[in-house]
């Protein structure tokens, strides 16, 4: 059977989950990326409704304002520099970062993500539904999440670290005092190739967390994107997925061709069969 068969029968038969959180003014958002998200609906049916003329057909239509980062996201490569220099020794100036976007390293040049994923359930592992505001996931939980889980991290898949915060998306000040990762954990992560990683947090990182030994805070996102070229997924909705105890799926996600842009929003789609990957959980 051919790799088309396959998927399409893999298509037939999965579990469809939407990893995306939805899009309100309302919902969490980092102060750098204020203002999130907007939606004005521009154009009514009633205005341009005259059925004498143009028949019984009314439309409508908005405008959408948002950030890229807002809500569910995808980072571009050059969304971070370290000293000014972003992956692959690209430096930041005139040739490369202009008033309309970045010339390299935009997330136009993301491909569309179609790779083996795998769920890291770090709550379940303290025997937890969420972790505690700030808790900085470490290079040894993760480790034994995939101990526990029977699980290792496979060069160029997608993987994915829940740690119970989607659960506060309707709370925002709670959502964003939520825990992440630490350096030593992303450094971890990165170690073991991934094509991309993503949590249920607003940053992958704990938002604030100081690293003396990077000197900054976010550390994983020097990490992952400047020095490994690793793209990050951040509020993700993982509950769903979790609760159905599979570790193992194939993720997909598109990224907007957005020319120029540091991220954009993404709806993340997990597909399981009923035995695929669950047996490594339970």
């Amino acid at each position: 059977m051919d790799s088309m068969s396959l998927l399409l029968e893999l298509a037939a038969s999965a579990v469809v989950y939407d990893l995306e959180q939805p899009r309100t003014p309302e919902m969490p958002m980092h102060p750098s990326h204020q203002p999130g998200y907007a939606y004005h609906l521009h154009r009514r049916h009633e205005d341009d409704y005259r059925p004498e003329e143009k028949g019984p057909r009314g439309g409508a239509s908005g405008v959408i304002v948002c950030k890229e980062h807002a809500g569910t996201h995808i980072d571009a490569l050059c969304h971070q520099s370290e000293h000014l220099t972003m992956h692959n020794g690209v430096r930041v100036g005139p040739r490369v970062q202009t008033s309309r976007g970045f010339l390299q390293h935009g997330v136009e040049e993301i491909p569309p993500l179609v790779a083996p994923g795998l769920l890291l359930d770090v709550p379940r592992l303290f025997g937890e539904d969420a972790l505690e505001p700030g808790y900085a996931v470490t290079e040894a939980d993760l480790r034994a999440c995939c101990e526990r889980q029977g699980v290792s991290i496979r060069a160029g898949e997608i993987v994915l670290v829940r740690t119970g915060n989607a659960r506060f998306w309707g709370d925002p000040e709670r959502y964003l005092k939520g825990p992440g990762m630490t350096a030593g954990g992303s450094r971890w992560v990165a170690e073991q190739r991934p094509l991309a990683v993503g949590a249920d947090n607003m940053a992958w990182d704990v938002i604030g967390l100081y690293d003396e030994e990077i000197g900054s805070d976010l550390p994983g996102h020097l990490i992952l994107l400047v020095r490994h070229g690793i793209y990050i997924l951040e509020n993700l909705d993982l509950e769903a997925l979790a609760a159905s105890g599979h570790s193992r799926f194939l993720f997909i996600c598109a990224p907007l061709k957005l020319v120029g842009a540091t991220g954009s929003p993404v709806r993340p789609l997990a597909l399981v069969t009923d035995e695929e990957g669950k047996e490594e959980t339970t």
